[in-house]
């Protein structure tokens, strides 16, 4: 799996989901794209969530900050 992506987005160690290593269970509202990322990949900590009309961001407190305008214009 390539790294592409901000480092509490890409893939690491733990499900950005759930917060568990890697091979968990991807809740449905996060496979529709429903959901934003809860938990930072590279050290599975919780991040500081923020939901707006038009997306969201997320901040991991060791890896920054990711927005969902940035990751919609890689798909």
């Amino acid at each position: 799996m390539a790294d592409h992506g901000p480092a509490p987005l890409r893939a690491g160690n733990y499900n950005i989901y759930t917060g568990t290593p890697h091979g968990g269970v991807v809740p449905l509202t996060a496979q529709l794209g429903l959901e934003p990322p809860r938990y930072c990949a590279e050290c599975g900590r919780r991040m500081v969530v923020q939901v707006r009309p038009d997306g969201w961001w997320a901040e991991c407190s060791r890896h920054g900050r990711v927005d969902s305008a940035d990751v919609d214009t890689r798909r």
